[in-house]
């Protein structure tokens, strides 16, 4: 749960920084809404501008790029306002790999694993570089587990979009609410909102999977639960930083691919 906690706090200091920043610089009738635009495409696609599938056309709030800091994937986020058509089984399957193998898919492990060596969180492990790497390879499994049961099992299985749609315009609360609501709210392939089943029983599903490799002692039901919650607890800071890479993009890289 530690991990979750920070998760959603260097999130809240970001977005609480960079969203007091952009206000400050906000020019006076500032368009608020934003042109709906059809894609018949996936968000993974990538506009002749370099903007991620769905991006609104023009100037506005909440225009998602297809990465963040030109490096984390952000494949799976859709620009306020835009609407898009359902995935098909292909695109969802897709998208999951896009996350899982992704160059950059390794820096979350690498942060979660030095965390969890830090902390001494499986005993058996020990401590130190060899038991780093024990912590390394378990983290990518969790994550690549996950990423699968969250982002392709999950939403054809119960017929869910694993995209997140930006809200983009509100105050930094409204809009806070909104993203971390996302772990337990979604919409179907009908666009309809639903309860998260894709997110919720696939984080948990990755979690009883995780216990196959994990050490025997690991596998209590407490341990379970606690890797259960810090997949959707990190699901949802992400969600969070989604929501506000927009505001961070525009304020601090002037909207920048």
């Amino acid at each position: 749960m530690r991990r979750v906690s920070c998760c959603l706090a260097l999130c809240t200091f970001a977005v609480a920084t960079s969203a007091g920043w952009a206000g400050a610089q906000q020019l006076p009738n500032a368009p608020d809404a934003l042109i709906r635009v059809e894609m018949p495409v996936s968000s993974s696609a990538v506009d002749g501008d370099g903007q991620a599938a769905g991006a609104p056309q023009g100037e506005g709030e909440g225009v998602q790029t297809k990465r963040i800091l030109g490096i984390i994937p952000n494949f799976r986020s859709v620009s306020a306002d835009a609407k898009l058509p359902p995935l098909t089984v292909k695109q969802k399957f897709v998208e999951a790999t896009q996350d899982t193998f992704d160059y950059s898919s390794i820096f979350l492990p690498i942060v979660v694993a030095a965390e969890a060596d830090a902390n001494r969180s499986t005993p058996e492990f020990g401590h130190g570089g060899i038991a780093y790497g024990r912590y390394l390879w378990h983290s990518v499994a969790d994550q690549s587990i996950e990423n699968y049961t969250v982002e392709f099992i999950g939403p054809v299985i119960f017929r869910q979009d694993p995209r997140y749609y930006t809200k983009g315009r509100g105050g930094f609360w409204k809009r806070t609410g909104y993203s971390l609501s996302r772990a337990v709210i979604t919409r179907t392939d009908d666009d309809k909102e639903a309860f998260n089943y894709s997110e919720i029983l696939g984080a948990g599903a990755a979690a009883g999977i995780s216990d196959l490799y994990y050490p025997s002692g690991e596998r209590t039901a407490g341990k379970t639960m606690d890797k259960f919650a810090t997949n959707v607890g990190i699901d949802a800071a992400t969600f969070m930083f989604k929501e506000f890479w927009p505001d961070i993009n525009k304020a601090w890289f002037h909207g920048k691919e």
